[in-house]
């Protein structure tokens, strides 16, 4: 279910309302690495509090738990939201985060390679190298060890299908 920002501002208290706000898009982007660690840390506190408000509230529409107020509560709607709306904030940021992960690992392994590359190329030796078994001859096929089979596969089908009439009469 999609959330308008305007629900988003009128479900979150004022600091929850800056920290959701930064893990909208443009802002998200331009956060250093640091801080989106530590806003991933600080939005999942307050779902996981917001959550357990929820619960708490739905035991007491329940009768199951003593009221934290001075009554009972008899909706839930506003803790309902709140809990989605930093449900979908902490998805946000994970997303982002795992895609920063996997940027800094395609660039590690491009780095990897072109070092391994540089490495290979530095050991190689100047010049043709003529101490291998292939050297001048190219490609030379290697004979194919397997017996050749000497049934005709139409002499298998005709003796499969009289084998399956001969069972048909046993049966019938």
């Amino acid at each position: 279910m999609a959330v308008t920002r305007k629900e988003e501002a009128r479900a979150l208290d004022s600091d929850e309302r800056e920290l959701v706000e930064r893990s909208h898009h443009p802002e998200l982007q331009e956060l250093p690495d640091s801080e989106l660690s530590k806003l991933v840390k600080l939005v999942r506190d307050r779902r996981d509090k917001a959550k357990s408000q929820a619960q708490q509230r739905r035991r007491e529409m329940r009768g199951k738990a003593a009221p934290r107020g001075a009554e009972p509560s008899r909706e839930d709607a506003g803790s309902r939201l709140k809990l989605t709306v930093l449900a979908m904030a902490v998805r946000r940021l994970n997303t982002e985060a795992g895609r920063r992960r996997r940027m800094s690992g395609h660039a590690d392994q491009v780095a990897n390679s072109r070092r391994a590359l540089a490495l290979k190329r530095a050991a190689e030796p100047e010049g043709p190298d003529f101490n291998t078994r292939h050297a001048h001859h190219g490609m030379r096929s290697t004979p194919n060890r397997r017996a050749e089979d000497l049934v005709r596969p139409a002499e298998l089908g005709r003796q499969r299908q009289a084998a399956n009439v001969a069972q048909a009469r046993r049966d019938g």
